[in-house]
């Protein structure tokens, strides 16, 4: 999931990464909704608050939901800074940080909401802020390693997408492309994993407050593991390869001393 970027990325390897990511973003975004009534997974509605803040002069409700939104743009924006920079020294540490970074924030909510909040809206407004943040990091990470097809922090654009494509598969020629129809499995995917993921925050919540945060950093800390797994996997198979390719050349050389 984390190891391939942008073009050299299967079907495989972005369903799984829309899947876990989410579902991390699904349950963020409703636990954000029950505890302090504001959407932490994307900023549409948030920018539809400016405006009406700015139409009423409310401007330290303005500055409030600008930075909010500036905090977003910078998780987007700190994300792919981090994978650009990187990539080439070693893409899955590239990957993984922003993931760091998101569960960072995750927990520090969690813990923060579960010890110390007092529900003023000065705590609101910045655990909303530090929610904010790691959305925008996941979402500019998944963005950027998947070439912009993967996105899975808010599922406006993803309807779109979805009407267009089952639009397209009225007719035959386009059911019959693998293309499109990879790309609906993949979008469907996150829709589901999205929502499923949402109704667990809800069922959930009451029993574990903002240690609801905690089970979302878990998911995160699952995707980092697994893909770390693999490339130790890979690595061990490689340098295998690269010991029998070896212990041939030895036995053939060997070989050809005793011919002489």
């Amino acid at each position: 999931m984390l190891r391939k970027y942008s073009n050299s990325r299967s079907l495989r390897d972005n369903i799984q990464l829309g899947i876990l990511t989410a579902f991390s973003a699904g349950m963020v975004n409703v636990a954000s909704l029950i505890i302090f009534f504001a959407f932490s997974s994307n900023v549409t509605g948030h920018y539809a608050i400016l405006a009406e803040e700015i139409a009423k002069g409310h401007w330290y409700q303005v500055a409030v939901v600008f930075a909010w939104i500036l905090l977003f743009f910078t998780g987007s924006f700190t994300a792919n800074f981090i994978i650009i920079n990187l990539n080439k020294k070693n893409a899955y540490v590239a990957h993984a940080l922003p993931l760091l970074l998101e569960m960072v924030c995750l927990i520090t909510v969690g813990i923060y909401g579960q010890y110390y909040y007092r529900e003023t809206l000065t705590e609101t407004e910045t655990l909303v802020a530090f929610l904010l943040f790691a959305m925008g990091l996941q979402n500019g990470l998944t963005a950027s390693i998947s070439n912009f097809v993967v996105k899975t922090t808010h599922l406006t654009g993803l309807t779109t997408d979805l009407g267009i494509l089952f639009s397209m598969f009225t007719q035959k020629e386009f059911r019959d492309n693998p293309t499109l129809v990879g790309r609906a499995k993949l979008l469907v995917s996150i829709a589901v994993s999205y929502v499923g993921a949402g109704v667990l925050s809800a069922l959930i919540y009451h029993r574990l407050q903002f240690r609801v945060f905690f089970v979302v950093a878990f998911v995160i800390v699952i995707i980092i593991c697994y893909d770390y797994s693999r490339l130790r996997f890979l690595q061990l198979i490689k340098r295998r390869n690269v010991g029998k390719e070896l212990e041939n050349k030895m036995e053939a050389i060997h070989e050809d001393h005793e011919t002489v």
